[in-house]
């Protein structure tokens, strides 16, 4: 996931500094930005990508600031807790924003009463992948397998309670079936033994698998999003396999400290939507299987307003529990 999200992140920094001219400062002070992730993840080089590109725009020093713990929870409770001056951003994910209010009792934040939404930055469709061992070509096809051999086929995950699990929970869900879940610490060594035929399967962000299927290592059965992607126009989604509606993407976006002032988020909503409508921007997004999404901050808050219940029921359903 590092590599190709890295020349992502080099692509945003030099468009960043070839578009704009330094504007006027927002602030004497530096925009921070709080990672709530270890560096060299989606989240961290997303937030490093656009931050850099929006100092140059505001005429601000960028520092990121990578607080890792609780999924995320850490980080996401001391960006709460920051000033509401526009001076601090969150990089929010779908697992800070949506799933952990219904995995941890004692969150140190409000996903809605706490921030206030500023931008969304991307969306990032999970791929179901198995090894080129596996006999199951189609989605039916696993499925037929899974259900043959109850209890007995794995899927691994980045950890209780991520991104995979949980939308490989959700498959569960709809499709009833009863699948072992492997959990690692971290994406890579969880997709590292599936290449390695340790586990069955697993449903995890598109950057993570497309090098792996596009060199043949893995085969791509399905896609998490209502559309095909790009780079693989052949795989069906989900939802066109026989589950209507089924829609599991991760997401990633800025919000601020709740009260920071309307006229300075809109400022940030506009620089960073700038970056994201760069047309060289969106074509090596879509290469890598992740979608910019420049929108509103009202449209930002809306679709973390439906997340919030319907994440809520899978952890509910599939009795989830955080590592």
């Amino acid at each position: 996931m590092t590599h190709s999200l890295d020349r992502r992140a080099l692509l945003l920094a030099g468009l960043g500094a070839a578009v704009w001219p330094t504007a006027g400062a927002q602030s004497t002070r530096p925009l921070r930005i709080i990672v709530p992730f270890p560096p060299g993840g989606s989240t961290d080089i997303l937030a490093r990508a656009v931050g850099n590109t929006l100092g140059t725009a505001l005429g601000q020093t960028v520092v990121i600031e990578n607080k890792p713990g609780a999924g995320g929870s850490t980080g996401a409770g001391e960006a709460a807790r920051a000033e509401p001056d526009g001076n601090t951003l969150l990089m929010g994910h779908i697992g800070t924003l949506a799933v952990n209010p219904a995995l941890y009792p004692k969150l140190p934040y409000d996903p809605v009463k706490s921030f206030t939404p500023v931008a969304w930055v991307a969306r990032v469709p999970n791929i179901l992948v198995v090894n080129t061992g596996s006999p199951a070509r189609t989605l039916k096809e696993f499925l037929e397998l899974a259900r043959a051999k109850p209890g007995r086929l794995t899927y691994s995950s980045g950890g209780n309670g991520s991104a995979a699990h949980i939308t490989f929970e959700y498959l569960k869900l709809q499709a009833r079936l009863f699948m072992l879940h492997i959990p690692y610490r971290g994406t890579a060594p969880s997709v590292t033994d599936l290449l390695g035929g340790q586990v069955d399967a697993t449903f995890t962000g598109a950057p993570a698998v497309l090098p792996h299927v596009r060199n043949g290592r893995l085969r791509a059965l399905a896609v998490s999003s209502t559309q095909r992607l790009a780079p693989l126009p052949d795989v069906p989604t989900v939802a066109e396999s026989g589950f209507p509606g089924f829609d599991a993407d991760q997401w990633y976006g800025f919000v601020a400290p709740a009260g920071t002032p309307p006229p300075i988020v809109a400022r940030l909503n506009n620089e960073i939507n700038k970056i994201l409508r760069l047309p060289e921007v969106a074509q090596q997004l879509a290469t890598e299987g992740a979608i910019a999404t420049p929108t509103t901050p009202k449209a930002y808050a809306d679709l973390i307003a439906r997340e919030l219940p319907r994440w809520a029921e899978v952890v509910r359903a599939g009795q989830v529990r955080p590592d």
